[in-house]
């Protein structure tokens, strides 16, 4: 089930470059979405998606295999930030999804965008557009396709900072003769 989510915080930002997450797994696009838990609309949209994919896959028993995948991180894309022990994550609900092939990334504008441009970044916002589906190979779980992310403003970015910028260098081109 396809939903779009507006204006919420990106983490683990491996958007541009897939990784692999775990030794021997294959590389991967990801990215997890910071919802506040007072959102309450978004949050709706997403565990109504949660719901229809769990009832379309386990119609007699929906209910019980979502509660007993619910907060298993393996199993589930949907858990408690306050749970997590990173910065960022406090009053949030991480939404993870991740893709095999590269999700679409367009700025404001709906230009494309590149990891050149140095946006999106982890700690910005964004739009995402994501695919929630339920499956049983190897247990039961819920868990999301990244389809498409959307720049939408400028948060402090989480982890290593931003890149330098060029205003944080002098231009030595004048000086080239100095270098012998």
């Amino acid at each position: 089930m396809q939903i779009k989510l507006t204006n919420v915080r990106l983490s683990f930002a491996d958007i541009f470059e897939p990784r692999a997450f775990k030794p021997g797994d294959p590389p991967k696009y990801k990215g997890t979405f910071l919802v506040p838990k007072d959102d309450k609309k978004q949050l709706k949209v997403i565990e109504d998606a949660i719901l229809a994919v769990a009832k379309e896959k386990w119609p007699k028993n929906a209910e019980k295999v979502l509660a007993s995948i619910r907060g298993n991180a393996n199993k589930f894309c949907f858990q408690d930030g306050d749970t997590k022990s990173y910065a960022g994550y406090e009053g949030m609900m991480a939404f993870s999804a991740s893709s095999k092939t590269r999700p679409l990334v367009l700025d404001r504008d709906k230009s494309p965008l590149t990891k050149d441009d140095g946006r999106p970044y982890s700690g910005c916002y964004v739009n995402c557009s994501v695919d929630i589906f339920a499956y049983d190979n190897s247990g039961n779980g819920i868990s999301a396709t990244l389809r498409g992310v959307q720049f939408y403003r400028d948060g402090e970015a989480f982890g290593g900072g931003a890149p330098a910028s060029a205003d944080e260098f002098e231009d030595l081109s004048a000086d080239e003769n100095e270098l012998v």
